[in-house]
């Protein structure tokens, strides 16, 4: 899993989340360097922050929905501002799922396994 997320303590808990449940992961919390890491490292899912210094997250899922080696790697948006219309954007711009700040564990982990079970059937 690749984690992109500026906050060190949420990117913290999606990596102890995400490692406790089995899954190698990979700490991003600069945008411009997601695409350069998403290529080295190949990751199975990409948990995305939406509000991120320099790039918006809403950019970077455009970005990896374009590029022809990362555009079959799902997509999960993590936000803190869900605002009206937010989770509309967010998936137009190619996330596959959607969950807002603060997180439910439960329904982070089950956001995760829905879809790798979606990418490995």
């Amino acid at each position: 899993m690749l984690v992109v997320e500026d906050n060190e303590l949420n990117l913290k808990l999606f990596c102890d989340l995400l490692k406790a449940h089995g899954h190698e992961t990979r700490a991003v919390s600069d945008g411009r360097v997601v695409l350069d890491e998403a290529r080295a490292f190949r990751p199975d899912l990409v948990i995305m922050d939406i509000h991120l210094p320099h790039i918006s997250g809403l950019d970077l899922i455009v970005a990896l929905k374009d590029d022809a080696e990362l555009a079959g790697v799902p997509v999960m948006a993590v936000t803190a501002y869900a605002g009206k219309g937010d989770e509309d954007r967010i998936r137009a711009a190619g996330a596959e799922a959607y969950v807002s700040k603060p997180i439910s564990v439960m329904k982070f982990v089950d956001s995760v396994d829905g879809l790798l079970d979606r990418v490995t059937q």
